[in-house]
């Protein structure tokens, strides 16, 4: 018997573990580990949280067409994970343990220590490459060293891959018998202790997310590169969430772009997605080269040397969306309702935050993480530091987003601020991004700006030069 322990892929297409667990020979048995507290340090989002419950029950439908018994166990951290998938391969009298790599320091430790016990009861450790389309550390510069800017990462990447090919469902696995492990079997009666909160704004069926993406690819990519910046719009996949709890796969994504465009090649649009995903891979490659990014180091070295400011009551106006900037409000509120935000509108609270506000990156980061549906360890850090100039390939420190022209540009009308704000619902256009010089702004519920942009500008340049002059 094998024993498939799955994390952050729940699905049972394109599962490079689980096809190779699959090979007619020996049973298979499937298994997830809630880590409750583990996921607590790591600021999992209770909508998040609530995403991977659902997709669990689809998953073991999906599974047991296969043959193949979704078990379930929760302990505490990673430590006790690890150890517990030893315990349970040595119950199973599993030949193989078969995972899929995740990247981020902790997540390493952990599958290290449990390839420790396994090897302690003569248990096969297999460990595959599947969360990015190319395995990370493969994308090198001529040097040998990993790339720190987006652009030639991208040249590289791409002279290195190809179309995916998507594993074919596999063939049935002989079913595995589990004996006194009946109870562990996962049901709607199993605790799932961490917090919750509805996610069933998001489908979970795999027929239904897979239409999401083909639907996508078919009718939407090619004016992407147009009108993804225009948070009013239905204009992005809104697929971040599946590729976030493996749901869905990168190569899915990027063999379907293909397959939309075979007989005219990729559009405008579809480049510009392929690109967004080349982000992801970069992102996710660069955690893989530099372990500390884990630990809320900053990429530049001069970036300890920025004098954040502390405070708590600025922080929490932010956080909900009371901070008098519309298009900052409505992106927060519109995060706080649905646990997603428009990718334009995350780089501009983010910029917000750390240049008008002046607070750390490192608390918007957490804010995030705590909130988004679609929370990703490398793709957020990876965003926060980039608006914060101290990533890697970040923006400028001398780029400082516009609240207010922000708006301008991509809200026009203010068709998304008024739904998200009602309170500004029946404001002139003209007033909609500057209702401090609406001549009724004082019959408004709504908040005068908290801070003075050019001023606070004017701040965070001098707090920059700063920081790189120490």
């Amino acid at each position: 018997m094998k024993l498939l322990w799955l994390r952050r892929d729940l699905r049972s297409v394109d599962n490079t573990a689980l096809h190779s667990a699959i090979d007619g020979e020996e049973p298979v048995v499937a298994v997830f580990i809630a880590t409750p507290a583990q996921w607590q340090k790591h600021h999992l989002a209770p909508m998040q949280a609530d995403l991977i419950y659902r997709r669990l029950f689809e998953l073991q439908r999906e599974l047991q067409v296969l043959n193949i018994a979704l078990l379930y166990e929760e302990v505490d951290d990673y430590a006790d994970a690890a150890q517990q998938i030893a315990t349970m391969a040595k119950q199973l009298n599993a030949s193989a343990v078969l995972v899929n790599r995740e990247y981020e320091i902790n997540e390493l430790q952990r599958d290290e220590m449990a390839s420790q016990f396994c090897l302690e009861h003569q248990i096969e450790w297999r460990a595959y490459d599947d969360k990015c389309i190319i395995a990370p550390g493969s994308v090198k510069n001529k040097q040998g060293d990993y790339f720190k800017v987006f652009t030639p990462f991208k040249r590289a990447w791409l002279s290195q891959a190809a179309i995916p090919q998507i594993l074919p469902t596999p063939i049935s696995a002989h079913y595995g018998p589990i004996k006194d492990l009946d109870p562990l079997l996962w049901s709607e009666h199993r605790s799932f202790s961490y917090p919750r909160i509805s996610s069933d704004h998001w489908v979970v069926e795999f027929d239904a997310i897979r239409a999401k993406l083909r639907q996508f690819c078919r009718d939407k990519v090619q004016n992407y590169h147009q009108q993804r910046d225009f948070p009013a719009l239905d204009s992005t996949s809104a697929l971040s969430p599946y590729l976030a709890t493996g749901a869905l796969s990168a190569r899915q994504c990027m063999a379907r772009l293909y397959a939309e465009s075979q007989h005219i090649g990729l559009s405008e649009g579809a480049q510009t997605w392929l690109s967004e995903i080349i982000w992801r891979e970069f992102y996710q490659h660069l955690i893989g080269f530099r372990p500390d990014l884990c630990k809320g180091k900053d990429f530049a070295p001069w970036g300890k040397y920025v004098s954040w400011w502390e405070n708590s009551t600025a922080f929490e106006r932010w956080q909900q969306g009371q901070t008098g900037f519309p298009i900052v409000d409505a992106a927060m509120r519109q995060l706080n309702k649905t646990g997603w935000m428009h990718n334009r509108l995350r780089m501009v609270v983010a910029s917000f935050l750390t240049k008008d506000l002046h607070i750390d990156w490192r608390l918007g980061e957490q804010y995030f993480m705590q909130t988004l549906v679609d929370g990703d360890y490398a793709s957020n850090n990876g965003g926060w530091q980039w608006c914060a100039s101290t990533g890697c390939d970040g923006q400028p420190y001398f780029r400082i987003f516009n609240p207010t022209s922000q708006g301008e540009r991509f809200d026009p009308k203010g068709d998304f601020i008024r739904q998200w704000i009602p309170e500004l619902a029946s404001l002139p256009d003209k007033y909609i991004h500057t209702p401090w010089k609406c001549p009724a702004v004082n019959s408004l519920s709504y908040p005068a700006p908290m801070v003075d942009h050019k001023v606070e500008r004017e701040i965070t340049l001098q707090l920059y030069k700063d920081a790189k002059d120490t």
